[in-house]
């Protein structure tokens, strides 16, 4: 087997395992970066941070003739449910497209996997409120 059909398989079985955790639209928009075990100084707990990026195609009812990925937005962190007792954090970058014609208008995706004003996932926002613990 070679090194590249090695890779895929890797990739694959990564992806379909990340499924189980992280929300479901999550993964058909962004490609696994990577992922790291880290620890945080402020609370001295190991934390798992996976690194996502936005996969390059444009937004639904644009032409992807009309227009170019021209980079990234500032990242969003957001956290997610804990994975084995340790906090998770979702690193997000999102692609921004730019009209080939006119420079000056720039779309992009929008996602809802963030809950509004917050940095965590609509799943998890959702949990915790019905918990009593975040309102």
């Amino acid at each position: 087997m070679g090194s590249n059909c090695i890779f895929v398989i890797k990739k694959y079985l990564e992806k379909s395992l990340l499924s189980y955790f992280l929300p479901e639209e999550l993964l058909q928009h962004f490609e696994i970066l990577k992922i790291e075990e880290l620890g945080d100084l402020a609370t001295k707990k190991d934390i798992i941070q996976i690194t996502l990026e936005e996969i390059n195609t444009v937004p639904n009812g644009y032409d992807s003739a009309d227009y170019e990925s021209k980079g990234f937005y500032p990242f969003k962190s957001i956290q997610d449910f804990p994975i084995r007792g340790k906090a998770l954090y979702l690193v997000i970058k999102c692609r921004r497209w730019r009209n080939k014609l006119d420079k000056n208008k720039v779309i992009h995706n929008d996602y809802s996997f963030i809950a509004e004003g917050s940095r965590l996932t609509n799943e998890l926002s959702t949990f915790l409120k019905s918990t009593g613990k975040y309102s």
